[in-house]
């Protein structure tokens, strides 16, 4: 009976080791489905994009006029980022439905502000985003009012993702820079991005010098 027992024990001791090793396994695997399971993204509002009607900007202390969307308005400030306007014809375009600001700037071009300072000077402004920007895309612009310049794609988290600027290389020059008040990621704002900056363009292609 005794060498019976002894030639029994180390198949119960397999056995219980067996049983143990499957239920930790069966514990171990139901501990990585419950990490594996992730809460469903929170997804952004439902955009509600303005319809696409235009008004004319003829304002007497500037000395150009363009078509700007209905749903913006013109705003006027004593300072600009801190820094008081240089010229009467700095203004901003409020968008308050998407939380966003095109900033105006305008220079006549004469011996001290000559055009190829004033260009230079909008380089610089739209390259300082090199850090964060992703890429910079140049598009020439040439409209048939005589509008000429650069406007600045800018791809990535930076402050301004478009700026523009345009001259009748005489006497005028105008420089433009898109702002979003917003923390959202750009991937997530690229939507609204895209219907402002069509916005932007109209602008663009109907700005008129006065006196031409």
């Amino acid at each position: 009976m005794s060498n019976f027992f002894e030639k029994k024990q180390p198949s119960v001791s397999l056995f219980l080791a067996i049983v143990f090793f499957f239920t930790f396994s069966l514990i171990l695997q139901s501990c990585e489905d419950e990490v594996a399971i992730t809460p469903k993204p929170r997804g952004f509002p439902r955009v509600v994009y303005p319809e696409k009607t235009y008004q004319a900007f003829e304002q007497g202390y500037c000395d150009f006029s363009f078509e700007y969307p209905k749903y913006a308005k013109i705003e006027k400030s004593n300072s600009f980022f801190d820094q008081r306007p240089s010229n009467e014809c700095w203004f901003d375009i409020s968008i308050p439905h998407f939380n966003a600001k095109i900033h105006f700037t305008y220079s006549p071009i004469d011996n001290e502000e000559t055009g190829e300072k004033l260009k230079a000077d909008a380089f610089e402004l739209a390259h300082k985003h090199n850090i964060k920007a992703k890429y910079i895309e140049e598009i020439s612009i040439d409209t048939k009012n005589g509008a000429k310049g650069i406007a600045f794609n800018l791809e990535g988290e930076v402050a301004s993702p478009f700026q523009f600027f345009v001259s009748d290389e005489e006497k005028h020059f105008v420089r433009g820079s898109l702002y979003f008040n917003t923390e959202v990621a750009p991937d997530s704002l690229a939507p609204i991005f895209s219907f402002v900056k069509k916005d932007i363009e109209h602008m663009i292609n109907t700005l008129k010098w006065k006196g031409k």
